[in-house]
């Protein structure tokens, strides 16, 4: 199960917590597509991800959305989608 904590600090920090798979991504992009502040991902409380899941969070970063906390072994996860070393 996936929660999403909504916590306001000078910018919105939407915490996700659990596990991170394809079936959370439509629900998580519409939550921030409705945000108009400034935002980023706590991924501190994250425990699995899929590839989906890791391909969004790349495409988040991307689009400048800051990855807080980001486990290591998502980070070079998502270095190695990006075609990185």
């Amino acid at each position: 199960m996936l929660k999403i904590q909504r916590v306001q600090n000078g910018i919105v920090i939407f915490g996700l917590i659990g596990r991170l798979a394809l079936e959370e991504i439509a629900d998580i992009k519409k939550l921030l597509a409705s945000e108009p502040n400034h935002f980023a991902l706590n991924l501190k409380e994250l425990a699995l991800v899929d590839r989906e899941a890791v391909i969004f969070l790349a495409e988040c970063e991307a689009e400048g959305i800051e990855l807080k906390n980001c486990p290591a072994y998502i980070r070079e996860w998502i270095t190695r989608e990006r075609g990185g070393s």
